[in-house]
């Protein structure tokens, strides 16, 4: 018999999270301007399902029904995102009055529901024309960022408690710029390294626009991966320790030391210095999205490839990584895999938080789990209509757990939210990947809460 979750402090903040692109439809609703997912997903064998997002799951049109749900499940808080080109369909200059009255009537929605509105500013659609004159690779797209950001926080900085300026810069400059695996699919391996910078860029700028808007409790929302050494040699260790520089340090570092790891600023795009000073500009709370370890060795030799492979390249989560990168990412052995093939490894949250502490120390500000779910392809029974899914049960209950276990050894960690609140649309996995709390039947649009839903306001209830 499971032993019952151990009482979390007073206050502490439970909610679920979800990004526009993958939920809101209506793309071309209301004078929303395309972002580089709409031409990605338009480009043949981008996405695996060769699906799009026009519709997803309906939220543009369906929100106070969400809000509804999130209302019932009785979350603290709800971690949104804004479409950029929804409000400014350029990008930049004018502003789209009745996409920014959706953000308008949907924080209006969720105070009146006793839900705090958690806007995330970035989630990965660029606006199409700012990704035309470069995107992330050219400095201009942070200053956009900017003023981007006060145009939002003006309208909404007196509603909203805390604000997310940009989520996973390292998803954006390593699977869009770097392995092409993302938008705006571009292969530029190393050469992609100016987009982690102009992100952390904007983040810092976005910091300052928001607190000058009137905004509070600013943070960001970075993913995190623990990095496992994938065999005893000096080549191993090596691409381990390159592979967290490059996902972990990279992103952590300049926000929270001012710095950016050795040997990598020459790399980036100046003026690094005095960037610096204003990307590790003070936060209110740091957030972490953490899914799996990362098993990371030395790429192996061409002769060494798995038989009836072409190449010694690796792969993760469908994620193809070429042969030529010094390090290889290995299947982490003998751990349950969710249906999108990541290992499930609940204390890799406890060792993540340790990590962090032990590498930044007082510099790390309160921390929140911003992101943490998986992904089950579980569906209504036909005869009782219910979704029985015990594994996306234990997978909570296990990430839970661990959580209060870096909260006991002294993690000031404020918050966890769940991913997702629906089944949506998964990126370039379409709509093969389900990680929502509520089914989404993608033909009719019908919720169906799954028995993870009420797990988890059961969870919420008890106040553990």
């Amino acid at each position: 018999m499971t032993a019952p979750l151990p009482a979390f402090p007073a206050g502490f903040l439970w909610g679920v999270s979800a990004s526009a692109f993958q939920i809101e439809g209506s793309l071309t609703a209301d004078g929303r301007g395309p972002s580089s997912w709409d031409a990605f997903t338009g480009e043949e064998g981008r996405v695996k399902d060769g699906s799009r997002a026009d519709v997803a799951t309906d939220h543009y049109r369906r929100y106070r029904e969400d809000v509804a749900l999130m209302a019932e499940l009785g979350v603290g808080a709800y971690r949104f995102s804004v479409s950029w080109s929804r409000v400014l369909p350029e990008g930049h200059g004018r502003v789209n009055g009745k996409g920014l009255d959706f953000y308008d009537r949907l924080v209006d929605e969720l105070c009146a529901s006793g839900i705090a509105p958690v806007p995330t500013l970035f989630h990965w659609d660029t606006p199409l024309a700012l990704e035309k004159d470069g995107g992330w690779l050219v400095r201009d797209t942070a200053e956009r960022f900017a003023a981007y950001a006060s145009v939002v926080a003006e309208r909404l900085a007196d509603r909203v408690p805390r604000w997310i300026t940009i989520n996973e810069p390292a998803e954006v400059t390593l699977l869009g710029y770097g392995l092409g695996e993302h938008a705006p699919g571009r292969r530029l391996v190393f050469d992609a390294l100016p987009a982690a910078h102009h992100q952390l860029l904007a983040h810092g700028l976005g910091v300052q626009a928001l607190r000058a808007a009137g905004a509070r409790e600013i943070g960001i929302a970075v993913s995190h991966s623990p990095v496992w050494t994938a065999g005893d040699s000096d080549d191993d260790r090596a691409a381990a320790e390159l592979y967290d520089t490059l996902t972990n340090r990279l992103f952590a570092d300049p926000i929270l030391t001012g710095t950016y790891p050795a040997g990598l600023a020459s790399l980036l795009p100046g003026p690094v210095a005095e960037d610096l000073e204003v990307i590790s500009r003070p936060l209110d709370w740091y957030g972490i999205n953490y899914y799996n370890p990362m098993l990371v060795g030395a790429p192996r030799p061409a002769a060494a490839a798995p038989a009836g492979t072409a190449s010694a390249g690796s792969s993760f989560g469908g994620i193809e990584i070429p042969p030529d990168l010094p390090f290889a990412v290995r299947q982490i052995e003998g751990r349950e895999l969710t249906d999108f093939g990541w290992p499930v490894v609940p204390d890799g949250l406890r060792e993540l938080i340790g990590t962090l502490r032990e590498r930044y120390g007082d510099r790390l500000p309160p921390l929140c789990v911003t992101e943490n779910g998986c992904s089950y392809g579980d569906g209504p029974d036909p005869d009782t209509g219910r979704v029985d899914d015990a594994r996306r049960i234990a997978y909570h209950d296990g990430h839970v757990r661990a959580l209060h276990e870096a909260m006991a050894e002294g993690a000031d960690v404020r918050g966890y939210f769940i991913w997702s609140i629906l089944d949506n649309f998964e990126w370039a996995e379409g709509y093969r990947q389900r990680f929502g709390l509520v089914h989404v039947d993608y033909e009719t649009l019908v919720r169906t809460p799954k028995e993870s839903f009420a797990w988890y306001r059961d969870l919420i209830k008890s106040g553990r």
